[in-house]
């Protein structure tokens, strides 16, 4: 089971990689940033606007504020499909 565990995780970074153009490694700096810092506002706009620029998708104030309110509020879906 550990060999398909980590078989699948590889698959969704490649998914995560073919939709955002942004590399792994990018994305698990981000992730441990977020993991360090995850309920600091200030730590959540800098990892948005660091992606924005990555993926070269601008996001609106209002999307930014959304984003911002679910992650504080734990409210992120945890079907990783529903972000893309």
């Amino acid at each position: 089971m550990v060999g398909g565990f980590f078989m699948w995780k590889d698959s969704l970074f490649h998914k995560i990689e073919n939709k955002t153009k942004v590399k792994k490694e990018t994305i698990l700096d981000l992730a441990n940033k977020l993991a360090k810092n995850g309920k600091d506002e200030k730590s959540i706009r800098e990892i948005i606007q660091t992606l924005s620029q990555l993926t070269g998708k601008e996001i609106s104030k209002e999307k930014e504020e959304e984003i911002i309110k679910t992650i504080l509020e734990d409210k992120v879906p945890k079907n990783i499909d529903t972000f893309f």
